[in-house]
């Protein structure tokens, strides 16, 4: 298989697979040498940071939020640079063309977030699964409430940004675009992408403290989910908005562990668990239980109920397995809803 190929409008780039593998091995070298470098200065300004073991500094919530800041830099820099050298279009084409539209889509994804980690913890009130112990802990008791908040919430607002990017963005776009063969057709190359992006996300959390192939299933069903808002709308917003207060909400609000992590910084919620493990997901949280599945089923149709309202139709965004245009051709004037079908 040749390594470049022209596409109908006449760019010649690389084909979507070495793309792929090109843009994730630049955010792999570039995450590690910006994380390092930034835990190296944090370590050599903070006499705090050196204090205690290593395997506490490791997973302190300083050095939680500087990875998450050393990701979204990676990230954006690698997608941006494989965006305009590989992919040969703006950065906007993954998901980011924001206007007064995509605002309102991200306010419809963070309070569905909200909303989704909220009905999991009433379930689990009510059943008698999970009990409150406390109210508004903070990790160093000394340390003024609101400003604790702030680490988990940064924290939290990173990862939604740099995993949507990398995973929704970049890569579903590129896969559909590979995938757009006659024998598959745009609607196969958009499922086909959204499953096999979700079955990626899954997999990268198989690493996660107290992590199981139901768990990771389980996160690629919430990839899917994730993901509904990006292929029928071709942005990012309800994906980043969702993926931002779900995390939040599940660690910082209720106090349930996320993806295995426990929470950091600050709760308004201290818990403790009691329930089956296989509803409540134990230790990796609920998106290890069998609760997670039913939220994803919810908040896939309430996606659905809310593209239906704003643009009076249901269909997956055709765009996005279509290379990108020539400088003579003219973007500006499309409509953005023109060519989803479903």
């Amino acid at each position: 298989m040749e390594m470049f190929q022209e596409s109908g409008s006449g760019v010649r780039r690389p084909r979507a697979l070495w793309r792929l593998v090109i843009q994730f091995a630049g955010f792999v070298i570039l995450l590690t040498l910006v994380a390092n470098v930034l835990v190296a200065a944090w370590v050599s300004f903070s006499p705090a940071a050196v204090s205690g073991p290593g395997q506490e500094l490791a997973g302190s919530a300083e050095v939680l939020v500087i990875n998450g800041f050393a990701s979204l830099v990676a990230v954006f820099v690698s997608v941006g640079l494989a965006a305009r050298f590989l992919d040969r279009r703006p950065l906007a084409d993954f998901g980011l063309r924001i206007d007064a539209g995509w605002w309102l889509d991200l306010f419809l994804g963070l309070f569905l977030g909200a909303l989704l980690m909220t009905a999991i913890f009433v379930v689990q009130l009510a059943f008698g699964w999970v009990s409150v112990t406390g109210t508004f802990e903070t990790a160093a008791p000394d340390a003024p409430f609101f400003l604790a908040v702030l680490v988990p919430l940064t924290a939290f607002v990173f990862v939604g940004i740099y995993e949507e990017l990398l995973s929704r963005g970049y890569q579903l776009r590129n896969i559909a675009e590979g995938l757009n063969y006659p024998s598959v057709g745009p609607r196969g190359a958009i499922v086909i992408a959204w499953v096999l992006t979700s079955v990626f996300f899954g997999f990268l959390h198989l690493g996660n403290p107290n992590a199981t192939l139901l768990t990771s299933f389980n996160i690629a069903l919430a990839g899917l989910l994730l993901g509904a808002g990006y292929v029928l709308t071709g942005e990012l917003a309800i994906p980043i908005g969702l993926h931002i207060t779900w995390n939040f909400f599940q660690g910082t609000v209720f106090g349930f562990p996320v993806s295995g992590i426990e929470p950091i910084g600050a709760s308004f919620i201290s818990i403790e668990q009691s329930g089956p493990e296989i509803w409540t997901g134990g230790a990796f949280g609920p998106e290890g239980g069998l609760l997670d599945p039913i939220a994803v089923l919810a908040g896939s149709l309430l996606i659905v109920l809310w593209v239906r309202l704003r643009h009076g139709r249901v269909r997956l965004h055709l765009p996005l397995v279509e290379p990108p245009k020539t400088r003579s051709e003219s973007p500006g004037a499309e409509d953005p809803l023109s060519g989803r079908d479903a």
